[in-house]
This record gives structure tokens, C-alpha cells and sequence, in this order.
């Protein structure tokens, strides 16, 4: 049966309700969106009460269908100040939705400061009182959390910066070796669950079948016809030997590589942080060093990757395109080791890699290290853990470490730090940035793969290409597939449909299905506006408006009112 789970942090009350026939077809992002929109008060303290902290799996978890295990995790964002949903993968998504969980719904907030850590499975959901993980990094909270609860668990954690409610916090998990961490890391949403004192959550899906569907025999077919579609992908094995940094080298000849604090496009020491940079240095080092490892259980795309140190050892896992962006050239680091230790020091403290990158970049400017100091930078990030009051300063993002250094170049839109794509070169993420709901956030709808259809450095297009990328996106982190699965999608829209169908007993058509995310878009858009944070209010920094960005020599000229046009614009119902 599924249910909703409400867990209140402050009184330790829990109860589990039915799903109700409306919300039986919300998934992942779209669930979140029309609870906040019914439950939270878009004028809450994001740390206070009011808030609540919602995980949801998309419509296709707990199913075989590849890469369907995306969990949706949202809350009001104390970064943007409006509604955020940051989606990780690793298997947290898939036990929750096999155990039975549409929405797991933590509220209120305690009186006393607390870490606690909260068990579900398929009978209920329980508190643990019998753990001691205070101030632990998430390394050694995971690994206390796995020897006591088993290896095949799906684990949620925070690490120190999420209990001292830093809001350049994230979530953690982890894939179901316990090698991967991946994170919810956009929006600060660890500093929501380290306000509803909770450390950890534990799911155990034990003797739980994967989701069979309305129709087992309609959604195996279509999962199968679904897999052979990803796997005839050309891309699919520079996807596996690459993973994400494949496109470092692509963005730096595109000239929108964030480069010493966003002052740049480009990268000097690009030969040492490109994709095929960290390819062979897996495969020279060789040890724990994998390239095309999955994140979660069953993905036939392999995108992930384990780096080692120079003995062969795992030092981070995964090394991807936004963290080499951010704590690479956008720090001036040019070797993946100094990347991995800054990344590995952001997975332990429970830091949003790009968020940090940003903030590092900004504290670089004001003079408190020099760009490419690696070790620098790393004393940086200890401050964080340590809570010193530079520490805590630098915790808050680069929003708040511009204000408090008095920098004028902060990257920031909404509050959030910009991901590894600049948008005076690629300007409809431009666009995405200042009108999503989501703020700076390239995961709203990033334009990068349209960049070879659509000239990257021209304002002709992009509102268009913004909204049809934001439907997708929608689209994407309501189903709970991985954006990297979208190919057998666009060739064929109806597909997902399909999928759905057999999962639900439905009979919905793709354009149903993007009405429903278009809708989701302006529920969004409704509370950022309730909250003080409408879209009309946003816009890239302005520095982007004036500074020209090398090797191009271009600004963003789009004007805030000619974006405000984009939610005129019909999106295309037929196409993915």
C-alpha cells in the first residue's frame, strides 16, 4: 500500500496515512510543489517551524525501469527565500518508493537542538535513540549507519554544516556499495533537516519486490524497449568513460567555463581537468579507480566514476562536471587532485560542491587566498566544519560571503550560487537562472545540449528553448528519471506515457503529462510570489550586464522584462 508518511519533529509524533486518489498521481518535484503550496505558508522562516521538508520518489520509482530511482527532496529554500526541490540520485530514491512511501513529510521543528535519526521501512516509520552521530562528517555517519543497519539500506544524512544550519548545506546518499556519494546539495536544504534535528534518515525496503505496475506485462515490455533505446545511444559510452566531465572541454572552447570567479570563459590549465584528463588518470592509478560505475542499483548508463589518490586509494566519488567547474577553474585549481580533495572535503562536511565553489571563488577575490591554492582553499572549507566566524561566514554561500567581504563580482541569482555554465556565452541558461522557480539552478533547464543547435552567444531563440527545457526538466524530476535517460524520449514522447500507464492503470498521453508540468511550473512560480521572490524580481548579477567575459567578449544582454515574456510563450505538448 502507499502512504504518506508525517513525521513531527518536534513532539516525535508520526503518523502514515493512505495515499489519497489525487496525490496517487503526483510524483517527485510536482508532489512537492502542491503540498507546499497547500500546507506551508510561503511567508515561513525556512529554519522555523512552518517549513516542512518533503522527500518524494518520481512516478516510475521502485520499478526496473533504468534510472528511475531519482528521489525529489524540497522545502522552502533558505538560499532563494522561495520554493526549492534539489534531486539526487544513489538508492535512497528506489527503498523509499519500494517501501511503500509516496512522501515522507518531516514538520515543525524541535525546541532543543537535537540530531536524531529516523528508521522506515515497509511497516512504519520509527525513531532511533540509541546512536550518538553529533558533529559527525557524513563518511563516518554512513559507515556507522551501515554496519548497524546493513549494507542495503538507502541512507539520507547531513553532515556538520547541515546541523549548524548552514545554508550552503545539502543531503547526502549514497549508492548501494556505500562507494558513491551523491547530493541534493542545491538550496540549502540540510540546514532545513538539520533545523527539524534530524541527522539521518534510514530506509529499509527488506523483502519489498521492485513496483510491478498496473499492467507487469505493458511495463516490462516498455521498460525493455525503454533500455535497448539508451543503450543504441552513440553518446552512451563517452557517457561511460567520461561521465559528466566529458563536457569540460567542450564548455572551455565554448568559452563559458566559469574561470576565476566568473571573470573568465576560459581555463589556462585546461589539459588537466578534462574528461580524458580524469579517464586516464583512473585508469593509470588503477587500484579502487572506476570509471562507468552506476550511482543506483540496475542503471545501464554508468555515468559515475571513483577517483583515487596517487597509491590507488578512493578519494571522491564521483568526480563530476560542476565540481571540476567550480573547484576548479573557477578557483584557478588546475590538477584533479587538488579538485578531489576540495571535493571530498565538501562530501564530508555536507556542503553543496557548487555552492562552495562560488563562495571559495568570491573569498579568492577578497584576498583570503590566492587562486589555484589548494591548500588554502582546504583550510577554507575546515573553517566550515570547525565553525569558526569565517567559517560560518563562507557556510552561508556566496550570496552571503560577497555581502559580508564586500565583493562585487558574486555570482549569484536568487540567493544561489551559478553552476559551470556562464551565461553571458550560454544565454538561455540565462534565462533558466532569473525565471525558474528554481533560481540559479541548471538543473531547472540547462540549455548546454541544445549549444551546437542554437548559437550560445545570441539572445534570438533562447526564451523559447528556456521554456521547452524547463518543461522537460519538470517532466524529468516528476517521473524520477535521470536527465541522461532522455534520449529514448525525445525520440518518442509517448513512451513515457506508456510508462506511466502501466505503472498506474492510466490512460494519459504525453501531452497530458506536459500540461501537468507546465501547471506544476506556476504552482511553483504562485508561492515564489506569495514569498516575496517572484521571477519579475530576478535577474542575472549585474556585472554580467556590463563585464565582458573572454575569450568572446560578451555580456548578457537579454533585459529582465524580454524574459518575463517567456511564460507567454505555449509549450509544445507532442515533443520531449
Amino acid at each position: 500500500m502507499q502512504r504518506v508518511v508525517r513525521v513531527n519533529a518536534r513532539t516525535c509524533a508520526i503518523e502514515q496515512t493512505p495515499v489519497s486518489d489525487e496525490m496517487s498521481l503526483w510524483g517527485g518535484r510536482q508532489l512537492i510543489a502542491n503540498i507546499l503550496a497547500r500546507e506551508v505558508d510561503p511567508t515561513c522562516e525556512p529554519l522555523g517551524r512552518g517549513n516542512k521538508l518533503i522527500f518524494a520518489p518520481g512516478w516510475l520509482g521502485g520499478t526496473m525501469i533504468p534510472t528511475s530511482g531519482r528521489l525529489s527532496i524540497g522545502g522552502k529554500s533558505p538560499l532563494t527565500g522561495g520554493i526549492k526541490e534539489s534531486n539526487v540520485g544513489g538508492e535512497a530514491g528506489q527503498t523509499l518508493a519500494r517501501a511503500g512511501v509516496r512522501a515522507l513529510i518531516i514538520e515543525d521543528a524541535p525546541d532543543d537542538p537535537a540530531s536524531r535519526v529516523l528508521r522506515i521501512d515497509r511497516n512504519g516509520a520509527t525513531w532511533v535513540d540509541d546512536l550518538t552521530l553529533d558533529r559527525l562528517s557524513v563518511r563516518e555517519t554512513l559507515g556507522i549507519l551501515r554496519e548497524q543497519f546493513g549494507e542495503r539500506c538507502g541512507f539520507l544524512v547531513i553532515g556538520p554544516a547541515g546541523e549548524l544550519r548552514m545554508t550552503a548545506s545539502g543531503i547526502a546518499t549514497t549508492d548501494v556499495t556505500g562507494v558513491q556519494i551523491r547530493y541534493a546539495g542545491r538550496g540549502g536544504l540540510g540546514a532545513v533537516m538539520g533545523s527539524k534535528g534530524i541527522k539521518a534518515i534510514v530506509i529499509d525496503d527488506e523483502g519489498a519486490p521492485p513496483q510491478a505496475g498496473a499492467d507487469a506485462d505493458c511495463l516490462k515490455k516498455a521498460s525493455r524497449r525503454f533500455t535497448e533505446l539508451i543503450l543504441a545511444s552513440p553518446k552512451i559510452e563517452g557517457r561511460r568513460k567520461f561521465g559528466t566531465a566529458g563536457i569540460v572541454a567542450t564548455s572551455n572552447e565554448l568559452g563559458l567555463l566559469p574561470t576565476l570567479n566568473f571573470s573568465s570563459g576560459s581555463f589556462d590549465g585546461i589539459d588537466g581537468i578534462t574528461g580524458k584528463c580524469l579517464a586516464d588518470t583512473i585508469a593509470a592509478r588503477g587500484g579502487d579507480g572506476r570509471s562507468g560505475t552506476p550511482c543506483m542499483a540496475g542503471c545501464v548508463i554508468r555515468c559515475s566514476n571513483v577517483f583515487p589518490d596517487e597509491g590507488g586509494h578512493r578519494k571522491v566519488a564521483s568526480l563530476q562536471y560542476e565540481n571540476i567547474a567550480l573547484l576548479g577553474s573557477n578557483c584557478g585549481i588546475g590538477t584533479l587532485d587538488g579538485i578531489a580533495e576540495l571535493n571530498a572535503l565538501c562530501n564530508d562536511i555536507g556542503l553543496d560542491a557548487i555552492e562552495m565553489g562560488c563562495a571559495l571563488g568570491v573569498a579568492m577575490e577578497a584576498g583570503l587566498a590566492q587562486f589555484g591554492d589548494v591548500e588554502a582553499a582546504a583550510d577554507l572549507l575546515r573553517q566550515i566544519e570547525q565553525a569558526t566566524p569565517l567559517g560560518r561566514i563562507l557556510g552561508q554561500g556566496a550570496a552571503f560571503t560577497g555581502q559580508a567581504l564586500g565583493v562585487r563580482r558574486v555570482p549569484t541569482v536568487k540567493g544561489q550560487g551559478i553552476p559551470g555554465y556562464d551565461p553571458r556565452a550560454l544565454k538561455g541558461n540565462g534565462v533558466t537562472y532569473a525565471t525558474s522557480p528554481m533560481g540559479a539552478d541548471h538543473t531547472a533547464g540547462n540549455a548546454f545540449g541544445t549549444a551546437r543547435s542554437l548559437d550560445p552567444l545570441s539572445a534570438e531563440g533562447q526564451l523559447e528553448n528556456s521554456r521547452a527545457l524547463q518543461i522537460r526538466s519538470m517532466i524529468l524530476d516528476m517521473s524520477g528519471l535521470c536527465l541522461f535517460a532522455r534520449g529514448p524520449l525525445v525520440e518518442d514522447a509517448e513512451l513515457l506515457a506508456e510508462l506511466v500507464n502501466s505503472c498506474f492503470g492510466t490512460n494519459v498521453s504525453f501531452a497530458d503529462i506536459a500540461n501537468e508540468a507546465a501547471a506544476t511550473l506556476e504552482t511553483e512560480r504562485a508561492f515564489n510570489v506569495a514569498a516575496g521572490v517572484s521571477d519579475r524580481l530576478a535577474d542575472v548579477p549585474e556585472f554580467m550586464r556590463v563585464e565582458p567575459l573572454p575569450p568572446h567578449n560578451v555580456v548578457y544582454d537579454i533585459s529582465a522584462d524580454a524574459m518575463q515574456s517567456i511564460w507567454e510563450i505555449e509549450p509544445n505538448r507532442k515533443k520531449f
